[in-house]
């Protein structure tokens, strides 16, 4: 909330290079050198003081899984993220899987089983398939039972037909 109401309002940047240079200069001359609301403490002091008991981050697959997000799975066997559709085997439609995004590559997962592997979509809307998504599927309506009709279609009465002269008649002639 911090950043969002202080450094993000007056950024203005070229490229990821200078965003992240200018957050850092933020964080050192502003953010981590103010007085905090709660601690009533600089930041940067306790991180210092603090720093001697910090231990080291996992490594980057260990936390591979806390970095994925939940999404629910189309009855067409689809999940989307940021704006295109990613195939997934069609035993998981309408389960909830969790994705993982990199650079260049989206992962669906269950748990610790690895569903699917696309490629990153460049262009919104895009829907991928997943080779064999719907291998094995059950051929429509084979084990569903069949909807009953609630109306009946009945045949039409019938529509005389007549000349366009007897129209033509009628209005008297002004065409």
């Amino acid at each position: 909330k911090y950043v969002k109401g202080n450094f993000w309002p007056s950024v203005r940047f070229a490229d990821e290079l200078d965003l992240n240079r200018q957050a850092i200069a933020w964080c050192d001359g502003i953010a981590n050198a103010r007085i905090h609301g709660t601690t009533g403490k600089m930041p940067a002091e306790l991180l210092d003081r603090e720093r001697p008991e910090l231990l080291a981050l996992p490594d980057r697959r260990t936390l591979a899984p806390y970095r994925r997000r939940d999404r629910k799975v189309s009855r067409d066997g689809f999940v989307s993220f940021e704006g295109s559709r990613y195939g997934v085997p069609w035993r998981f439609a309408e389960r909830m899987v969790q994705v993982s995004a990199g650079p260049e590559v989206l992962e669906v997962w269950d748990g610790e089983q690895r569903l699917a592997l696309h490629p990153r979509s460049e262009v919104k809307g895009e829907r991928l398939i997943l080779p064999g998504q719907w291998e094995g599927l059950p051929a429509a309506g084979s084990n569903r039972p069949q909807p009953r009709a609630i109306a009946t279609q009945v045949a039409g009465g019938q529509v005389e037909q007549r000349s366009l002269a007897v129209y033509e008649q009628l209005s008297g002639g002004a065409s």
